[in-house]
């Protein structure tokens, strides 16, 4: 059942979004296209988020190579489908320099997005993230251009240390406070290794929402381990887009394999 009414407007639906990260740990799960979300809304979530992994695997790509005027479709067809709040995941804001970020977020507010997240990773092999203080430009940036929207946007803003090879919780977390202080409204650090790293990080951060991504493998937890560490919000990444493509694979590689069709039963 969904979770709000046709007539609710975009301001409602930022609105509602931003409570949720006031309230006790909630799910935000990624679909990938409008069926995918409104399953995830029929199911009972109260928001969704796009997952830059799961835009560009639909269009047959790897992550990091889809255009910014392609995740904001992906992201406008799944917040027209349904009726609940999506935020989206805006990489890094598909440029360096912050008056183009700032400009991400703007075109995202205009697709109907409640929130989007931008992260410090380059995109440049040999210099994966930003300076420090260019990251911290870049955030404020996105904030500044956030809060003169009509409508609320909750900014996010990762810090990408774990997934680009310098697992340094230190300056993960200087990173992540620097954030905040910027204007950002959510934390995250996709990648923490344990439960003991987020609720260091959830502490460092002093009550400010902090979002966990579940999706790898061996670095995932409950929803109750991390609700008891600290975070306010669990993103799921590829995850769900991964799950059914193995179920996908199954069936195939059964009507392939041995011209049998036992996948039926399941469904």
């Amino acid at each position: 059942m969904s979770n709000s009414t046709p007539q609710d407007t975009p301001q409602d639906q930022a609105g509602r979004f931003r409570a949720l990260h006031q309230g006790p740990v909630f799910v935000v799960p990624n679909p990938w296209d409008a069926g995918s979300a409104k399953a995830l809304e029929k199911i009972g979530f109260h928001a969704l988020a796009t997952s830059s992994g799961n835009a560009a695997m639909v269009l047959g790509r790897r992550d990091g190579q889809i255009t910014r005027d392609e995740s904001l479709a992906h992201a406008k067809a799944i917040v027209e489908a349904v009726d609940i709040p999506v935020a989206a995941d805006l990489e890094n804001g598909f440029g360096a320099d912050p008056a183009h970020v700032a400009e991400t977020i703007r075109l995202a507010a205009g697709v109907g997005l409640a929130g989007g997240s931008i992260e410090d990773a380059s995109g440049d092999p040999e210099r994966p993230l930003y300076s420090f203080e260019h990251a911290v430009e870049r955030i404020a940036a996105a904030a500044q251009a956030a809060r003169a929207l009509p409508a609320p946007f909750v900014l996010t803003a990762r810090c990408e240390n774990f997934l680009r090879g310098n697992p340094d919780l230190d300056d993960t977390i200087r990173r992540l406070q620097a954030f905040a202080a910027a204007g950002a409204d959510v934390l995250f650090a996709p990648g923490l290794p344990t439960l003991d790293a987020v609720r260091t990080v959830c502490t460092a951060l002093e009550g400010k929402p902090v979002n966990f991504m579940v999706g790898i493998k061996g670095k995932s937890f409950s929803v109750a381990e991390l609700e008891a560490a600290g975070v306010r919000r669990i993103s799921l990444a590829t995850s769900l887009y991964r799950a059914a493509m193995s179920g996908f694979q199954r069936a195939a590689r059964e009507v392939f394999d041995a011209g049998t069709f036992s996948y039926l039963d399941t469904l």
